[in-house]
């Protein structure tokens, strides 16, 4: 609903192409921005507006149908760029405001209007559109971290009003280095289009994410924070992406098959020959018409773009999370706390080198000190549950009853595991998993495999784990470690032990 809201009012997009961009049919645009607007609702949204609340109120149906049709509104929806009646038409239609044929339509507004144009046509408007892709073509370098050959990918953009081209060598095509070089095509002419045209969305989104396969999260921060939108090229539609394939072409002839013969140490050096032959391919005049893509770019598209954000863009990774009995999830081996009243429930987690931070429903849950200590616990004492909430589902008197109820070298084991934690909750985890063994082995074989971790000193989930696994615990009877007496010391470990 937001970013719908910023292409219509912001970017101000047609809701053809907003549909386009978000992959939802233009009917609905039309229905939400109209449910919405009657609500008083645009962009930005009012201060404290909750996502339910917005997608509520843009979801209420409407039984009213509309009696007369507004000339207004298509008037001024007709001034957007890109709109034509015959949109307007489809999109009316499809959203129920209208049961008239497209020709009754026409001849109605002609009467209100004289002449007005009544087709779309693809027409390359000055700031309007990048065309982006990938040359088929690589090209091979030396890495210099291994000094052996690795092959190169090659990002290419194309202004769609004047040609200006960008290219650029990367090590590959994945979303991080997609999203870099975007940021250093946009540094190089300047400022920003109001559409980006990837050849193959897929290859931009879809593929990029497992847990949102229609649009990656942060390639969409990406985009909100340069206030421009994404346009997929349509399959089977050549003319959408014709822009992309004739700069394909053209950095593959004037540039790559001039450097085939060089070889290159890494991806600076490549790219300081490619810049320098960009240079040349924009200044080289047309055949057929006056000028050259340099002089077409000033002229025509650099006054057009909007200015690039004042802020740099930081790239940072997305991962959907569920918060676990402890109130923690992980991430790279690493368990970070949120508060208590979110466990079990799935949370949005942004991160990089530095910071991770949990939202749910775009609050900001917690923010924490990247840490690379796998198997650790950063904890926020204001996270941790109050006593009776810790009481009313988890807590160590219920692990360890749980644990005497299988065996007394597992209560033992249990009661370790809550022991070697700075906060008994951390351990919550590692208890479930430990106890969960009994469902897939026995309850015998995790007392036996309890009893033989005590004896070698090791009570971990992994090393008891490890133990069923391996079988090691075949040599011990049952009842013979049941009449045995329990010691539990870090130093005793049993006469088995030395045998």
């Amino acid at each position: 609903m937001k970013e719908m809201l910023r292409l219509y009012y912001d970017a101000e997009l047609s809701m053809h192409k907003i549909a386009r961009s978000i992959n939802l049919s233009s009917g609905i645009i039309h229905k939400y921005i109209t449910q919405l607007k009657a609500n008083g609702i645009t962009w930005p949204i009012p201060e404290g507006m909750s996502d339910e609340k917005l997608l509520s109120i843009a979801q209420t149906n409407s039984k009213e149908k509309v009696e007369s049709i507004d000339f207004q509104s298509i008037h001024t929806e007709l001034k957007r760029k890109g709109v034509t009646l015959q949109l307007l038409w489809e999109e009316y239609t499809e959203a129920g405001l209208l049961d008239i044929s497209y020709s009754q339509l026409t001849r109605r507004y002609k009467a209100w209007r004289t002449k007005q144009p009544l087709s779309m046509r693809q027409n390359h408007k000055a700031g309007d559109k990048v065309f982006v892709d990938y040359s088929g073509q690589t090209f091979d370098i030396i890495d210099p971290d291994t000094n052996q050959v690795r092959t190169a990918q090659i990002f290419i953009g194309v202004l769609g009003a004047s040609n200006y081209t960008y290219a650029e060598a990367t090590w590959s095509q994945q979303l991080e280095d997609w999203i870099r070089s975007h940021i250093r095509m946009f540094d190089y002419f300047g400022g920003v289009t109001s559409l980006i045209v990837p050849d193959n969305l897929k290859s931009a989104i879809h593929k990029s994410c497992k847990y949102e396969p229609d649009a990656n999260p942060t390639y969409a921060e990406f985009v909100r924070h340069y206030s421009t939108a994404v346009l997929p090229a349509r399959p089977y539609k050549p003319k959408d992406k014709a822009k992309a394939e004739g700069g394909v072409l053209l950095v593959q002839r004037w540039i790559l098959a001039r450097l085939r013969n060089e070889t290159f140490v890494g991806l600076d050096e490549l790219n300081r020959a490619i810049r320098k032959l960009l240079k040349a391919l924009n200044s080289k005049s047309f055949k057929k018409l006056p000028g050259s893509r340099q002089s077409l770019f000033e002229e025509i598209d650099k006054p057009a773009l909007k200015p690039l954000p004042t802020v740099t863009f930081e790239y940072k990774h997305y991962k959907r999370v569920k918060v676990h009995v402890d109130y923690h999830f992980e991430l790279e081996r690493h368990f970070y706390s949120v508060p208590s009243q979110y466990i079990g429930e799935y949370l949005d987690i942004w991160y990089n080198n530095h910071v991770v931070e949990a939202f749910k429903s775009g609050k900001s849950l917690a923010m924490h000190i990247k840490s690379d200590l796998k198997g650790k616990h950063t904890t926020n004492k204001k996270h941790m549950p109050n006593s009776h909430r810790k009481q009313s589902q988890w807590s160590a008197e219920r692990f360890i009853n749980w644990g005497k109820s299988i065996g007394k070298h597992t209560q033992l084991v249990v009661a370790h595991l809550l022991k070697s934690r700075d906060h008994e909750e951390q351990a919550f985890r590692a208890c479930l998993g430990l106890l969960s063994l009994a469902k897939k082995y026995s309850d015998e074989k995790l007392e036996l495999a309890c009893h033989y971790a005590i004896e070698h000193n090791i009570r971990s989930y992994r090393s008891v784990k490890s133990i069923l696994n391996k079988e090691l615990y075949l040599n011990i009877e049952l009842n013979t470690i049941q009449s045995e007496p329990v010691l539990d010391h870090e130093n005793i470990r049993g006469s088995r032990y030395y045998h």
